[in-house]
């Protein structure tokens, strides 16, 4: 049988970056197609290479974990929660193989049909996604400037504006450092905010599991964005760290 090099890179590339942004889907995560398909493109190229004269001992078991393993920290950085869709991408990529090998001694029929069921697993996590977490995309737009985060949509969080009763995303010190926000003024927003007006900017009080009540500054941004949806622009600044190495930077309300 005739195997032409570029059906096999190609086809490679397809399945590798499907199976990436399912992992994310599964997990919670966006899809982060652009990241997933410059992944991929290591994927396809090396299953090129494993076709060349002389290089097919590269197809053996230890580095195709390590290209397997390099592909996923291309696609999903060294955060913490990048272990977990890391762990989900090469046990998607072994159950794939081991399916396309049942199915027809590793045919390309074989292959494209386990991977079309690998793909509607994927699917269904897009809805039941693996584990309690759920991440989307938000975008934070003030005075002209536009910040990308990830928001971890958490049911325990209920703060809200009390004057307009809206929900109120919640951020970290980090992200009001790239905003232009004093550190000072999201450290201790009842000393300074008085000192150091800032338009659009007051307090609301908030509670916090084992933490005493106390107060955030709150700002009204031009806009925010979650998943491409327009939603109540208030933002809460907190002076601790949000998310850490989970791979999220703000909190949204799981009702948002």
């Amino acid at each position: 049988m005739t195997v032409y090099l570029d059906v096999v890179v190609l086809l490679n590339f397809l399945v590798d970056g499907l199976l990436l942004m399912g992992a994310n889907r599964l997990t919670g995560h966006p899809a982060g197609w652009r990241r997933c398909a410059l992944a991929a493109l290591l994927g396809g190229g090396y299953a090129g290479v494993c076709m060349l004269p002389g290089f097919r001992f590269l197809g053996g078991v230890f580095w195709r974990l390590l290209v397997l393993i390099a592909m996923a920290i291309i696609a999903y950085g060294w955060q913490l929660s990048a272990v977990r869709r890391g762990t989900v991408f090469v046990l998607l990529s072994m159950a794939l193989g081991g399916m396309a090998m049942g199915m027809g001694n590793g045919s390309f029929l074989s292959l494209v049909l386990a991977a079309v069921g690998l793909v509607l697993l994927c699917a269904l996590g897009i809805r039941l996604p693996l584990g309690t977490a759920k991440f989307q995309p938000v975008e934070l737009i003030w005075r002209g400037q536009s910040v990308k985060l990830t928001a971890l949509l958490d049911t325990g969080n209920t703060l809200r504006d009390p004057i307009t009763g809206g929900s109120v995303l919640v951020v970290g010190m980090e992200v009001g450092h790239r905003l232009g926000i004093s550190q000072d003024l999201i450290r201790e927003p009842i000393q300074m905010l008085p000192r150091k007006p800032l338009p659009g900017a007051r307090l609301i009080p908030y509670r916090a599991v084992g933490k005493p009540g106390g107060m955030l500054l709150l700002l009204r941004l031009d806009g925010v964005r979650l998943n491409g949806k327009s939603i109540s622009p208030m933002v809460a600044f907190s002076p601790e760290e949000i998310g850490g190495a989970e791979g999220y930077q703000a909190l949204a309300g799981g009702s948002v």
